[in-house]
């Protein structure tokens, strides 16, 4: 499973302009730490912190309504696809089945399917507003895993940021990570990982099945205590 904000697109600045761009114009004051609290978060979450932590005088619908429209705008004129990150999704995608489970909209994440071609490389798709609680709550891995039909223990979760990692983690998948330059999770987070890689062309079938391996011998070993 592919997150996508981070691992698949550079577009965590992205979502941080327009959200600094909605707190400026609409009443509203940032302040630091605003950034690393909202990543993970559902579309319900980060627009009840843009309202009532941020001050944005907008209902909290209009709020998702517009940064979405921002965030979709900026897309559609230029994708920030990282590097290696298509060919990382069919490689990956002609040895399993692959889910994404992102924290952005569902209308995001299939308009990025769509501008990037990869509509069909995933077999199920889902947004952590589809479910009760967004990252670091494992909540949307664990529906992925289902929709899949795969015990979350035989899946593996490509991540990015802190909360990404916990979820991951919290759901019972083996958690691979991959660094987002911009905003590091921390070293006791990034030491919860079954792997990290600094870049996507380090993603290898090979590497993943001997971590699956060591993930469910583990797992096993657990459950046999």
């Amino acid at each position: 499973m592919f997150d996508l904000d981070g691992v698949l697109l550079d577009s965590e600045s992205v979502w941080d302009e327009v959200r600094r761009q909605v707190v400026d114009q609409h009443g509203g004051r940032w302040r630091e730490g605003a950034t690393a609290d909202m990543q993970g978060m559902s579309s319900i979450e980060w627009s009840v912190y843009l309202h009532d932590e941020l001050g944005v005088d907008l209902e909290v619908g209009r709020i998702i309504e517009l940064v979405v429209r921002l965030v979709l705008e900026r897309y559609r004129r230029a994708l920030p696809l990282l590097p290696g990150a298509r060919e990382a999704v069919i490689r990956l995608g002609n040895r399993w089945p692959l889910g994404l489970a992102s924290s952005s909209n569902r209308p995001v994440i299939d308009a990025v399917l769509a501008l990037s071609d990869l509509t069909r490389a995933f077999r199920v798709t889902v947004s952590s507003e589809e479910v009760a609680r967004g990252k670091p709550h494992p909540d949307v891995y664990l529906e992925a895993a289902h929709r899949l039909g795969e015990p979350p223990s035989a899946c593996a979760a490509v991540e990015d940021s802190a909360n990404g990692i916990r979820a991951a983690v919290a759901a019972g998948l083996c958690a691979v990570a991959l660094p987002n330059r911009e905003y590091p999770p921390p070293p006791e987070v990034l030491a919860q990982a079954d792997l990290v890689v600094d870049r996507l062309p380090d993603l290898t079938p090979g590497k993943l099945a001997r971590l699956g391996d060591r993930h469910r011998r583990v797992g096993t070993d657990h459950a046999e205590e």
